[in-house]
Formats: C-alpha cells, sequence, structure tokens
C-alpha cells in the first residue's frame, strides 16, 4: 500500500459532544470491536489505549491512539464491514450509532468536514491493499466478469480480482463476500444488496419526483426536490456520483480553490440528499419511459416500475471507445476510463499514455504523474488550449507530462490483456504499459425511444428547440432534462449541479399548474 489510511484526531470538544451522544464503553486486548463481514458497527472514538485495523487475513494495516477514530465510508452507507477492529492495550472509548452520527454530521460542520474526508481517504487507502473487500473470480475473456470489476470500480468497492475460471464449472464471476459467503454469477444489484447498500424498491412506487441519474445534476434535483417537500426518488444503473464522482480533482468549482476530489463532493451530496429525505436507489437501469397525463412511468430492469408526477432526466453520458477490434482483451487489466487510486498504484513507475484533449483528461494526466508515472497526454487537435483550462495546461507543464499534438490511436500491442505498445495513425510506435481513455461521451438516452424529443446526436432537446416555455424543460410537461445529457449544455460539474437545482424550480411551477387544473 503507498501510504496507511490516515489517523486523523478528535478535539477535546468534538469529544466532550460524541460523550454526551454516545455511550462510554471499555475492552480488553485482543477484543474484536468489529470484524470482516459484520452488518454494522458503531462510530468509536479512543479515550484511551490503542486499536489495530486489520485485513481479512490478519494483517495488520494501521493502529489508532487516543483522540483517534475509526470507520470508514462504510459507517455512513450500511455497508458489510471490509476489516477488523481488535484493541491492542485497555481501552476505554465512545461509542456512537450510525444515526446518532448521522445527525451530528448534518448539524457540525467541521466535525463533519474532518470525519467525512477522512472516512473518503481511508476508502481510497483500502482500495490498495490486497485482499481487503470483494473477491472476483472470472477469465478475462468472460464479458460479466470484466462488467463487474468495472462496476467494483465506479462504486469504490475494495476487491481483489483472481483471473482464472470459478471452480466446479460454475458460470463467472464467483463473487466472494467479506465475511465468506459466495454470489455465483451474480448481477450488480445482487451484490450491492449483499453488502447491504442497494436499496430493495418494490414492484411499483409512486412519487412526486423521480430523478433518473445521480451524477451532479441527478444529485442536485434530489438534494433541492427533497429539500421542498417534494417525495423524490433517485435511480442510478452504475455508482452514485457519476462520472463526477470518479474524477481526481475538480479545480474549477466554486468555492474550492484548493479543489476538491469528485468522491468527496458526490459523497457529500448523496449525504445531503439523504438528509432530506431523497432515497438514492442503485443500481437500477431505466429501459423505458411512457408519458402521461398526470403521472408518467418511468420502468426499470428486473421488472420494476416508477409512477412519478415530474421526472427529471439526469442521465448522463458514458464514454466514448476506441473503434479497435481488440480494445476489449486490454479493458479493465492496462487500458482504463478513469484514473483512480487503484489504478495510479498498479501504474506508477510506468510508460502511461492518456488519450484525450479535455479537462478531465488533463486531470487524470496530472494525477498520474503526481503519483510518478512517466505520462505523455495524446491528443488530436493542433492546440491543447482549444479544448483544455489554461490552468490544467499549466498543471501539466508544472509535473512533467509530455504532450503530443495530431496523434490517434491506430493500433494495440501487447498480450494476455497486458499493453505493451500503441501504434499512432502516423506510423509511429511508443511503448506504452497503461492507456487511460478521456474521448468525451454519447448520452445515455436509448431508452428514451421517442417518449421525449432528442437532437440527431441523442442529446436530449429543451426549450425552444424542443417547442417548450422553459429552458430544462422537454418536449413532454412534467420531463425535464439537466446537465450533460441536455442537448447545449455546458459540460462542466457546476453547470450540472446548477441545472439540477434549477429544473426542481420548474417542477414545482408543473405541480402547481397540475394541481390548479385539477390533475393529480
Amino acid at each position: 500500500m503507498a501510504a496507511p489510511p490516515p489517523t486523523r484526531t478528535l478535539s477535546p470538544s468534538q469529544l466532550d459532544k460524541l460523550a454526551r451522544l454516545g455511550e462510554e464503553r471499555t475492552a480488553r486486548p485482543g477484543d474484536s470491536l468489529y470484524k470482516v463481514g459484520d452488518a454494522s458497527y458503531p462510530f468509536i472514538a479512543i479515550l484511551e489505549g490503542e486499536v489495530a485495523i486489520l485485513g481479512a487475513a490478519g494483517n495488520e494495516i494501521v493502529r489508532h491512539g487516543p483522540s483517534g477514530f475509526l470507520g470508514e465510508l462504510n459507517l455512513l452507507s450500511g455497508q458489510t464491514v471490509f476489516v477488523t477492529a481488535v484493541a491492542t492495550k485497555p481501552l476505554r472509548y465512545i461509542a456512537v450509532e450510525r444515526d446518532d452520527l448521522r445527525k451530528l454530521l448534518f448539524d457540525d460542520a467541521p466535525f463533519s468536514d474532518l470525519v467525512l474526508s477522512t472516512f473518503i481517504e481511508r476508502r481510497e487507502a483500502l482500495q490498495t491493499v490486497d485482499g481487503i473487500g470483494l473477491e472476483i473470480v472470472g477469465p478475462r475473456s468472460s464479458e460479466a466478469t470484466m462488467r463487474m470489476l468495472a462496476f467494483a470500480r465506479a462504486n469504490r468497492l475494495p476487491f481483489t480480482w483472481h483471473d482464472e475460471p470459478p471452480g466446479g464449472g460454475e458460470e463467472p464471476p464467483l463473487v466472494r463476500l467479506p465475511g465468506g459467503s459466495e454470489l455465483k454469477h451474480p448481477s450488480s444489484g445482487d451484490v450491492l444488496r449483499a453488502l447491504g447498500i442497494g436499496r430493495e424498491l418494490e414492484r411499483h412506487e409512486d412519487v412526486d419526483l423521480l430523478v433518473v441519474g445521480a451524477g451532479p445534476a441527478g444529485l442536485a434535483a434530489s438534494v433541492y426536490g427533497a429539500s421542498e417537500g417534494l417525495d423524490t426518488l433517485v435511480v442510478e444503473s452504475t455508482a452514485l456520483g457519476g462520472q463526477a464522482g470518479s474524477s481526481r480533482r475538480i479545480e474549477n468549482y466554486l468555492g474550492f480553490p484548493a479543489g476538491i476530489s469528485g468522491t468527496e463532493l458526490t459523497s457529500r451530496a448523496v449525504s445531503q440528499a439523504r438528509k432530506f429525505g431523497a432515497r438514492p436507489a442503485t443500481p437500477y437501469r431505466a429501459v423505458a419511459l411512457e408519458p402521461g397525463n398526470g403521472r408518467h412511468l418511468v420502468q426499470l430492469e428486473e421488472g420494476h416500475e416508477i409512477a412519478a408526477r415530474a421526472v427529471v432526466l439526469a442521465t448522463g453520458a458514458e464514454y466514448r471507445r476506441l473503434p479497435l477490434e481488440n480494445l476489449h482483451e486490454y479493458e479493465g487489466i492496462s487500458v482504463f476510463y478513469a484514473a483512480g487510486p487503484p489504478e495510479a498504484q498498479l501504474c506508477g513507475a510506468s510508460r502511461v499514455a492518456v488519450l484525450g484533449g479535455g479537462n478531465s483528461a488533463g486531470q487524470a494526466a496530472v494525477w498520474l504523474a503526481r503519483g510518478g508515472a512517466l505520462v505523455t497526454l495524446l491528443h488530436r487537435r493542433a492546440d491543447l488550449r482549444e479544448t483544455m483550462s489554461d490552468y490544467l495546461v499549466r498543471e501539466l507543464e508544472r509535473y512533467g507530462v509530455a504532450v503530443r499534438d495530431h496523434s490517434e490511436i491506430a493500433e494495440l500491442h501487447g498480450a494476455d490483456g497486458r499493453l505493451e505498445a500503441v501504434t499512432l495513425t502516423d506510423g509511429t510506435r511508443h511503448p506504452f504499459g497503461f492507456l487511460f481513455l478521456f474521448l468525451g461521451a454519447k448520452p445515455c438516452t436509448q431508452w428514451l425511444g421517442d417518449a421525449v424529443a432528442r437532437h440527431d446526436d441523442g442529446f436530449v432537446l429543451t426549450g425552444d428547440p424542443a417547442g417548450a416555455e422553459h429552458l430544462l424543460a422537454t418536449s413532454v410537461p412534467g420531463i425535464f432534462a439537466a446537465g450533460d445529457v441536455r442537448s447545449g449544455s455546458t459540460k462542466r460539474c457546476a453547470a450540472a449541479v446548477g441545472e439540477g437545482a434549477m429544473a426542481v424550480q420548474f417542477v414545482h411551477e408543473h405541480l402547481a399548474a397540475q394541481q390548479k387544473a385539477g390533475v393529480s
């Protein structure tokens, strides 16, 4: 592991506040406070003594002493426990149950900042520790296995991958959960629900506002919708936070001059949404939209359907792939679409290519270079400043990222999923061990069919082009679009948040007009 999880400490006033909220307990050396596979555990603040955090095999990861606190993101999400906590000295501590902790996080900003940022850093650190979290067994030739790996990465789940067929002729993948239970050829929903974090929807649900997509736009709509009294459900097919959740650092987001990671920004947004009563549900993929008079019906996979008085489409866009015949052989092994902690650790000190000319490509290149990789940024234009913010161009120079203009990849070379080199369209060959693709995105709107008007490129039309009165209104009253999925939108995180918030204003106007007309 590149660095141990943080061992931040609490102030005396924070300990006093926790003491009033929780229960003081003791433990003897060797006592387990919680262990791998447990369904839940309390927030633990240490008053006296010491606690060791162990992996599934008993290897020590880190120790926490007086004024330290235990836990990571699964404490907030209710996810199955990935590590074991054992007292190594006589221990006196404060235990605060999860619901009480969440209330304190909502009410105490400095405490919330400390705990949430630490939990996020600890999760990122755990993603680099062998033997933590899920075990995924399946060969790289299995599409289902590669989808499961991509899903685990998107949801920031620590995992170990065994590139081999499961025993007994079972269909891959085989997924072993923390604690030892196994899931045979599970869906992504099966895995999340087995980990205790996948909300189980009823076969039919009625809501005021359905938000489809939980990226920045969808989360903003859910926060404002729920905070203003609407029964709000937000469904997401992959990971809460969308593509923004995998961004290493967003440096041009208003109010964060030092930048903020996509994980922290979207984790805070999810917490806000839950605070106000919005219900995030994942992974549920929308497969059809049937506009109605008063209520619109959205069909989800696995036979679920949601009837909503208003719908906000915030499904964003998905990564574009290179049109190379053998690309799938490398995806998830040495070709990636996001640069997170596991990937950064994997390719440290290696020759790495980042393909793309937008801000996401620049952010990834800087992040990887800071981690020790020898990074070359490939892009097809003559001047990188045509598509990338000036501050990122300067960062590329600062961290020694080589930039090649007029560069497109024609061929990949390697074996068994391990990239060795790429050939560009100009015929030159370059030795790269890893490739990160940031080629823009196409809208996730195929499921809509002709339910709402779309541009020829698939993005949803709103406002005047859709024959609608409001900027974010689609061609169907009561259905709105926000963020990257909307035709003509500014593809920036802050703009998506603004549109998600704005959409709720239009939702209220629509619902008021319905009520006045006697439509329910």
